[in-house]
């Protein structure tokens, strides 16, 4: 099985903000920041379990779950930048 993989480049907000993955086939998440500006040196996801530094221009990957089809949030560490991933 194919696993899914999908980047956000983080640049002053999450772009793209929303990132789509299908039920049931395993994902990978990349977080990339490229700009030093802002609170978005850190991400996190109570829904996912996850809360890391992201290092400058290095990309930052995580295993996502992709089980159970819903809504699930990420935020910076400030909780003032938020990105969706959708599972269906």
């Amino acid at each position: 099985m194919t696993k899914q993989q999908a980047t956000i480049i983080v640049n002053g907000s999450y772009q793209p903000a929303q990132v789509t993955f299908k039920q049931g086939v395993p994902a990978e998440l990349s977080f990339k920041r490229i700009s030093g500006q802002g609170c978005l040196d850190q991400v996190q996801s109570t829904d996912f379990n996850f809360r890391a530094d992201l290092p400058l221009n290095e990309a930052k990957t995580f295993s996502i779950d992709t089980s159970k089809p819903g809504e699930y949030t990420f935020s910076c560490g400030m909780d003032m930048a938020h990105g969706k991933v959708v599972i269906q």
